[in-house]
């Protein structure tokens, strides 16, 4: 596999973290999908790298997006037997269908907010 260039947060990269956090996304898993949204595999190593991460928050981070299917995630021992073995991750799900599930959540939460205060509308001018 090509080793990927260490600069994948570039200013696209960047603005998508800040975004996905604007939308309540945890930072790490904000930086972890910037990374991957480069389209290359990337090990772990990579990703911290890149984004100042430690392993345990990259490790951490990446349940989510495994949970959701939006990862392949795959071990590769390294050429000695020593050590623990390099994960390799990659998205598999396009980032715009990605975007749209973050756009449903928003939206229903956007709607439940809207009834709550409807609601508190309602009792408010029953008194």
């Amino acid at each position: 596999m090509k080793t990927p260039e260490l600069n994948i947060l570039d200013g696209k990269g960047y603005e998508i973290v800040e975004l996905l956090q604007g939308l309540n996304v945890p930072r790490t898993e904000s930086i972890c999908i910037a990374c991957l949204v480069c389209g290359e595999e990337l090990t772990s190593q990579d990703i911290e790298k890149t984004s100042g991460l430690r392993q345990p928050e990259v490790s951490i981070a990446m349940r989510p997006l495994r949970d959701r299917k939006w990862i392949e995630e795959r071990n590769e021992k390294k050429n000695s037997d020593k050590g623990r073995p390099l994960k390799y991750y990659k998205l598999i799900v396009p980032f715009d269908h990605i975007v749209e599930i973050f756009e449903d959540e928003v939206l229903k939460k956007n709607r439940e907010i809207e009834e709550a205060l409807e609601q508190l509308k309602e009792l408010s001018s029953s008194n």
